[in-house]
């Protein structure tokens, strides 16, 4: 199995929140470790970004297993934009952006296929056991987008809220085959 995890609730919500390494407060990393309580999981990854990170500590701390922080399962980098409540930035251009993130990243941001390469990459150097990721929700579509085929108007369909989990069950090989078991937001 594997499942993705969203970071919980980040001390400035509702901003974009790239490379801005904004904390999770203690209300989201228990909703994190609350929505975890019943996973059965031999490994902990985590991107590298502290609100992730915290989340995942908190649940691994009690199971006895490590954290594998993994750059890779960083948030899309929003650029100029990062931090920045949405209201904040010009309509049209973020617009544009949602409409095609990769024709329009932020400005010195990543391109969404940036993104999507750098999540099929970690998920390709995963071993094959039952993994929890704590990560973000921009990376946790590009997952589903590596992992499922999604395109980019699909993966935006995904309500992803704080703490949100994903339940995939992968079979590895040449032509790998995933089934999404659950959705809990």
């Amino acid at each position: 199995m594997l499942y993705l995890m969203r970071h919980g609730a980040p001390a400035v919500a509702g901003r974009l929140l790239g490379r801005t390494d904004d904390p999770a407060t203690e209300a989201g990393i228990d909703a994190c470790a609350a929505r975890a309580a019943g996973l059965d999981v031999a490994r902990i990854e985590a991107s590298d970004l502290i609100r992730a990170r915290a989340c995942a500590e908190a649940i691994a701390g009690p199971r006895g297993l490590p954290v594998v922080v993994e750059p890779r399962w960083r948030e899309l980098d929003f650029g100029a934009w990062d931090g920045l409540l949405p209201a904040a930035i010009d309509p049209t251009a973020l617009g544009t952006f949602y409409d095609d993130p990769d024709a329009a990243p932020p400005p010195g941001g990543e391109r969404w296929s940036a993104l999507h390469d750098r999540i099929a990459y970690a998920l390709e150097a995963m071993p094959t056991v039952s993994t929890l990721v704590v990560t973000h929700g921009g990376a946790i579509r590009a997952a589903l987008a590596a992992l499922c085929g999604f395109d980019r108007q699909q993966i935006w369909a995904f309500d992803l809220p704080y703490a949100a989990l994903v339940s995939l069950r992968v079979w590895p090989g040449p032509t790998r085959t995933v089934q999404i078991v659950g959705l809990a937001t």
